[in-house]
């Protein structure tokens, strides 16, 4: 501030290329000269007076300019020359094609009568000798009466002595066949019950889930054992041509093996890792028929008279997944009664192509009914704690019979 405020003296030097400030007072040259001699040295050094560039390319073309507005009418043009008279008329023409024939014109009037003939002259023989053509054919003719009966005939020769012998008993051949699929639970596949034929092996499939639809499989019936798994084996088609597999909404669930199920770990989805918690099974044909028998309780039921005991184990009802889909077993069916209890039972896969257990998948058992004397609704909110629990006082058993064979 100080500097701005005070007075100084400017004197051009004797060539006239230096400024020179000085103080009026001293006559001495100031600060300021100092400064800005400093100043502008600093600027020389460092400054370069660069050299001038190459002329820039070409720019764009501008967009094309709006239509201008329509110019003044032109003036009328001159009248053109009259055409020259013709000197003489023009020459005939070619003779036209012959036309086509005209339509036929109408009948005529009927003529008059013609005069008599002769008397003398001999008319031609009439043709009266001439065959005519065949009759058609004529109907058939009424059956007649029964007629009297015959004369008896005579006694034929009397036989051999008879021999008298037991009758012999054949035994009743018993045509029928009966399905059992049996489902072991394990990575192997079960053995069929005795007097049964595998027909194939496979895995063991719950039921399909669909864009929020499920459809169960028995898993007493062959559509429970599939020869090949597969993540996702169906697809969905939304019009004549176009189908799509493995979409977002689109469940398939398998009965699983007694594996350890971690809630928190990511979904499978390396096909030999799932192959380990699929449970496979057996389809069996024979000749005994096939029944099932629940007990409500910790022990396996008897079969009833005339069957025989395939194998016993637990009271399988049903499963259901996130929201109102699920799947159910049918209690006359082997598919019914597992031979194991496992929790959870099953594994559920998804379009995308994993596999996992979830917390939401729910498996539902027939329980047992308990000996209780006070009235009112007996195992509300009864909770069974452990496996052992469960076993022991939960969950009812079940038998699977077959028919004896005559």
């Amino acid at each position: 501030k100080q500097w701005y405020q005070r007075r100084v003296a400017i004197t051009a030097g004797e060539d006239g290329n230096i400024m020179v400030i000085v103080d009026p007072e001293s006559g001495e040259l100031t600060q300021e000269f100092v400064f800005w001699i400093n100043l502008i040295s600093e600027i020389l050094n460092v400054t370069q007076i660069a050299e001038k560039g190459q002329p820039g390319e070409q720019g764009m073309h501008g967009p094309a300019g709006e239509n201008g507005p329509p110019g003044a009418n032109g003036l009328d043009g001159a009248n053109g020359v009259p055409g020259l008279d013709s000197a003489s008329d023009g020459e005939d023409g070619v003779t036209g094609l012959i036309g086509d024939q005209g339509p036929a014109g109408e009948p005529g009037a009927k003529g008059e009568t013609g005069a008599p003939g002769n008397d003398n002259e001999e008319s031609a023989p009439a043709s009266s000798n001439e065959k005519g053509e065949p009759g058609q054919k004529g109907l058939a003719g009424i059956r007649g009466q029964k007629g009297e009966p015959g004369i008896d005939g005579a006694d034929g020769e009397q036989g051999p002595e008879g021999v008298c012998e037991p009758v012999e008993v054949v035994p009743r051949c018993n045509c029928d066949t009966h399905i059992v699929v049996r489902h072991s639970q394990t990575t192997s596949a079960p053995e069929c019950p005795t007097g049964y034929i595998s027909q194939w092996t496979g895995y063991s499939l719950v039921f399909f889930e669909g864009n929020g639809a499920g459809v169960e499989q028995d898993l007493g019936t062959t559509g429970s054992c599939l020869e090949t798994f597969q993540v996702m084996p169906f697809m969905q088609c939304s019009s004549p041509d176009v189908c799509q597999q493995g979409l977002r909404t689109d469940k398939s669930f398998w009965l699983g093996v007694d594996a350890e199920a971690d809630f928190t770990v990511k979904p499978m989805s390396s096909i030999d890792e799932i192959d380990n918690h699929i449970s496979r099974c057996n389809v069996c044909v024979g000749t005994s028929e096939v029944l099932t028998r629940h007990s409500f309780s910790g022990s396996a039921p008897n079969c009833p008279n005339t069957y025989h005991e395939l194998w016993t184990g637990y009271s399988f009802l049903m499963v259901s997944s996130n929201g109102p889909s699920g799947g159910s077993q049918d209690l006359a069916s082997s598919g019914s009664c597992l031979e194991n209890f496992f929790i959870p039972t099953f594994i559920e896969c998804l379009g995308r192509g994993t596999c996992a257990y979830y917390i939401t998948n729910l498996d539902y058992w027939l329980a047992q009914n308990p000996d209780i004397t006070q009235p009112g609704m007996w195992g509300m909110g009864n909770v069974y704690s452990g496996i052992d629990d469960i076993l022991d006082n939960g969950i009812s058993r079940c038998t699977v019979c077959a028919k004896d064979i005559m």
